[in-house]
């Protein structure tokens, strides 16, 4: 009995020593040179679930990451520590992939204080990561995601004190050099003939798709007409087709027609992209994942059958935020 009190009186004691020990000292991440335009609503995955109270730092990919880390001792008591580090790790994830599923494509480190060195009170600490490459942005989708995060690492005698501050990086693009108009024309032998016209196949992610469907032949009961944006995440790289994983999903769907069309009739297509959470398309990122958008023309007719036709479209970042 005696040898059981003495074990949770040990246990007590260690559990007190370990809140102690880990509420002795507090390390925190400010950008203050940053203006509000500067913070972005943290993002968990591609549903973009958002936090009222929780912001990310953004910067463009080539813009240099500055900020404070600033190291709080409470009470204002002093402490020796082992070392004192911060990095700068960018890394993807792919939630397919078993066997190398995490992979550090950045990884940059720093010393802000060696072993041995005393902190008194407060103590802030200036970062500046100017000469890392930053080509790719961030990116959370349904099987892979892209972050980049600061990690600074206080060593002590029993464990290390860690935070971690995610970093939101984005690129600001030029237009492309081809944007073509698309023109098709598409249908049913002796059933249904239409042809869709948009103004053009490369879109920036505030832009307005604007076209028109022109009826031809319509000798089908449609009931109703959609334009669905697809999204299409593949994970793998672009030459070994065997282990490529896709991953398909809507957008938003935006009916355009309701009713049964006539032949001639022209329906004039506006479809306005700021108000859906795009990503710029991407292409073969550090050779695991690509992001497509297309669109996807649906008709459905009385009996609830489907004829669709798709389009590939592609999406690029013309403003930063």
């Amino acid at each position: 009995m005696a040898s059981s009190s003495n074990f949770f009186l040990c246990l007590l004691l260690w559990i007190n020593l370990f809140d102690l020990n880990r509420s002795s000292a507090e390390l925190l991440f400010s950008f203050e040179h940053r203006s509000k335009a500067g913070f972005y609503p943290c993002k968990k995955d591609q549903s973009r679930i958002k936090s009222k109270d929780k912001t990310v730092p953004l910067f463009r990919t080539d813009e240099a990451i500055r900020g404070i880390l600033t190291v709080k001792i409470h009470g204002g008591k002093s402490m020796q520590h082992n070392g004192l580090t911060v990095k700068l790790l960018g890394r993807i994830k792919l939630s397919v992939d078993r066997k190398d599923g995490v992979d550090d494509f950045i990884h940059s480190c720093y010393e802000l204080q060696p072993r041995g060195a005393i902190i008194q009170g407060e103590k802030a600490f200036s970062l500046d990561f100017s000469k890392v490459d930053k080509i790719h942005e961030t990116y959370h989708g349904k099987s892979v995601h892209l972050r980049y995060f600061l990690r600074a690492t206080l060593a002590r005698g029993y464990y290390p004190l860690i935070q971690e501050q995610d970093i939101l990086i984005q690129a600001q693009m030029s237009l492309p050099p081809i944007n073509q108009s698309i023109q098709l024309e598409v249908g049913i032998e002796e059933c249904l003939h239409l042809a869709f016209q948009y103004e053009k196949s490369t879109y920036h992610l505030n832009d307005v798709v604007i076209g028109k469907i022109v009826f031809h032949l319509v000798r089908i009961k449609i009931k109703h007409m959609e334009l669905v944006i697809l999204r299409r995440e593949t994970v793998g790289s672009s030459g070994n087709c065997t282990q490529r994983h896709c991953e398909n999903e809507i957008v938003t769907k935006f009916e355009i027609m309701d009713g049964a069309p006539i032949k001639g009739e022209n329906v004039p297509v506006r479809l306005y992209l700021a108000p859906y959470d795009l990503t710029p398309t991407y292409c073969n990122v550090l050779n695991r994942f690509s992001v497509k958008y297309f669109l996807n023309l649906v008709l459905v007719d009385e009996e609830e059958r489907r004829y669709f036709k798709q389009q590939e479209i592609t999406l690029w970042r013309k403003h930063i935020g």
